[in-house]
């Protein structure tokens, strides 16, 4: 079934790769991003300006009328209070007044496990904790949370792993094809997937979540 989507971090590496990966899909994507000037608008993807330090309400105004949200934005540790925690909170809050129910969200390989954590990440995954916690427990969004490990500017090989205890590396390109595909596997709703390359073609693997 094709939708009217918003992606918020348009312009980031994932971002650009998941417009790719709905597009092709056959879906019509508006494109938030702070940058919305540098996002190319064609007949399947509209540009959007979104400002994470807004209000909810200047937030919500922005989604028009989505039927499904993915959050990918951030802010690569320059901001991770008010764009990588607040903002995404925000955007939550901003999809429930909506009225929008699926909602897609770009974690942080172990987020919500803070034992598993490396040093130099610590900022970011604190962020990704209480922003995880919050979709989970302060929403009735019907969510899926992807945690990949680290990310690679490598082609992708389509086949990944969902069975990680320990770091994982993940194609960019891989990340995207399973944010796009999460849509159509209802079977994810309500789930925290950690994935990592690996050699299950990725519909399968979110077949088995």
């Amino acid at each position: 079934m094709y939708m009217k989507i918003f992606v918020a971090g348009a312009t980031g590496r994932v971002g650009e790769e998941l417009i790719k990966n709905l597009v092709e899909k056959g879906h019509t994507v508006y494109a938030g991003a702070r940058r919305d000037d540098a996002i190319e608008a064609n007949e399947s993807v509209t540009p959007v300006h979104l400002d994470l330090h807004g209000t909810i309400d200047e937030i919500a105004n922005t989604l028009t009328d989505a039927e499904a949200v993915y959050f990918v934005a951030g802010s690569r540790g320059k901001d991770l209070l008010q764009t990588d925690l607040y903002g995404a909170v925000k955007m939550m809050q901003a999809v429930e007044k909506k009225g929008i129910k699926r909602y897609i969200h770009l974690s942080s390989l172990f987020a919500l496990q803070p034992d598993k954590w490396s040093g130099a990440l610590t900022d970011y995954n604190i962020s990704k904790f209480f922003s995880d916690n919050w979709l989970i427990d302060k929403t009735n969004l019907e969510y899926t949370i992807l945690q990949p490990g680290s990310l690679k500017e490598t082609p992708g090989s389509g086949k990944i792993t969902t069975n990680i205890t320990e770091k994982s590396e993940n194609s960019i390109e891989n990340v995207a094809a399973v944010l796009a595909e999460l849509l159509e596997q209802e079977n994810t709703i309500k789930k925290v997937i950690l994935m990592g390359d690996g050699n299950t073609p990725i519909n399968e693997a979110l077949k088995k979540i």
